[in-house]
C-alpha cells in the first residue's frame, strides 16, 4: 500500500513541480535574477526535482544504491526549504495586485509552494513510516 500511495504521491510532485518551475523561471527572468526570493524559489523547484528523482527513480529502479534514512533526510529538508521560500515570497506580495500581472504570477507561485511544502511534508512522514516498517535500512 505505501508503494502505491508513495508512488501517486511522487507524480503529483511531478506535476506541480513543472507547474512552480515555470512560475519561478518567469519571475526570475522577468526581474532578470535580481530578487533572491524568486531565484531560491527556482532552486527550490531544481532541488526538489533531484529529490524526487532518488526517492522515486532510484529507490524503485536501483535500490542497492537507495539508502532510506537519506531519502528521509532529503525530504524534510526540501519540505523546510519550501516552507521557507514560500514565506519569503508570501512576506512581499500583496493581497490585491490590481491587474499587476507579475504580482499575480507572484501569488500563484506562492500558492503552488505551499501545495509543495505540504506534499513533501507527506511524503516525508510516508516514507519515514515506510522506513521503520521495512528491514531494510
Amino acid at each position: 500500500m505505501e508503494g502505491a500511495v508513495s508512488a501517486i504521491v511522487h507524480g503529483l510532485v511531478g506535476v506541480f513541480l513543472i507547474i512552480e518551475l515555470g512560475l519561478t523561471a518567469y519571475l526570475v527572468s522577468r526581474f532578470n535574477g535580481d530578487v533572491s526570493r524568486f531565484n531560491f524559489m527556482l532552486f527550490n523547484s531544481l532541488w526538489t526535482l533531484v529529490v524526487i528523482l532518488y526517492t522515486g527513480v532510484v529507490k524503485r529502479a536501483f535500490s542497492r544504491v537507495y539508502h532510506a534514512i537519506v531519502g528521509v533526510a532529503l525530504l524534510a529538508i526540501t519540505a523546510i526549504f519550501w516552507f521557507a521560500g514560500s514565506i519569503a515570497i508570501a512576506a512581499r506580495i500583496p493581497i490585491r495586485c490590481h491587474g499587476f500581472h507579475d504580482c499575480q504570477v507572484a501569488q500563484a507561485a506562492t500558492a503552488f509552494g505551499f501545495f509543495l511544502w505540504a506534499i513533501t511534508t507527506g511524503l516525508t512522514v510516508i516514507e519515514a513510516i515506510g522506513s521503520r516498517s521495512s528491514s531494510r535500512v
